[in-house]
């Protein structure tokens, strides 16, 4: 049995929405990358690992989403709404470490606000496609 859809919204509303959304998804982007850069480099107790093994770890997730995210693919939007989730989770357990506290709640707002904005931004980006395809 089929889903029954509403009509799409009009270009004229979904072309701001775009606009914020994404403009919030690279913001958050790039303040998360540069946390985790400047916690790993200044702050972090490594106990005695190696800084640039623990950068690689860290950022590669980030390196594999960000040029969908930099070019605005709807689909690379997605995916980071996957993999944004991995900085929650370690967020959350550096925000209940009294030594890690202030990182840990902005990793946990950062990675919270990409995943809202990228998730609305694919929802929106793949209803602006279909409007324009000639769907109604």
């Amino acid at each position: 049995m089929p889903v029954a859809k509403g009509p799409l919204p009009s270009l004229d509303w979904l072309k701001p929405r775009l606009a914020v959304s994404r403009a919030i998804s690279l913001t958050s982007f790039v303040a998360l990358a540069v946390l985790l850069l400047v916690w790993t480099l200044f702050y972090a107790d490594l106990h005695g690992a190696r800084t640039w093994m623990v950068l690689c770890f860290e950022l590669l997730p980030w390196l594999l989403v960000a040029p969908g995210m930099l070019l605005g693919g709807a689909r690379a939007h997605a995916w980071t709404c996957f993999v944004v989730n991995l900085y929650f989770i370690k967020g959350v357990l550096a925000a209940i470490d009294p030594a890690r506290a202030l990182f840990g709640w902005a990793e946990l707002l950062l990675s919270l606000t990409l995943f809202c904005a990228a998730l609305m931004y694919t929802r929106w980006r793949f209803q602006y496609d279909r409007k324009l395809a000639g769907e109604t």
